[in-house]
């Protein structure tokens, strides 16, 4: 059964770090790509990075870029999402979510299997 669980969603002050988890099972990550999205008061779903497993390629939405880190554990079939200088305009819930390609881009249309998210809230 394919299955996408994040974690590792938290209460953080502004400034700090959070690194979120997605542990994927049921299909051979090899040939997709795995990205992460997140709902935020201001926006209904925005793509936030996406990875490669098979090779490490990476793209970033341009909110994160040089702040946040996507990153993979290919032993334990896990995506990680480090996130640095969190700010309030990054709470929101976030999803991990696998393309239907096995090329990077964060469009939506582009990914069929979705996690359920996990909520990240950063307030002082």
């Amino acid at each position: 059964q394919l299955q996408l669980v994040e974690s590792g969603g938290d209460l953080v002050q502004p400034g700090g770090s959070l690194r979120l988890s997605c542990a994927v099972s049921g299909f051979n990550w090899d040939y997709y790509a795995i990205g992460w999205f997140r709902r935020t008061p201001e926006k209904e779903r925005e793509g936030v990075a996406c990875i490669l497993p098979s090779s490490g390629v990476t793209h970033y939405g341009d909110s994160v870029k040089g702040r946040f880190t996507i990153s993979r554990d290919n032993a334990e079939n896990t995506v990680y999402l480090q996130m640095n200088s969190l700010t309030p305009e990054d709470t929101g819930v976030y999803y991990c979510a696998k393309s239907t390609y096995n090329y990077c881009v964060l469009s939506m249309g582009m990914y069929n299997y979705w996690g359920d998210g996990t909520q990240v809230t950063v307030s002082s």
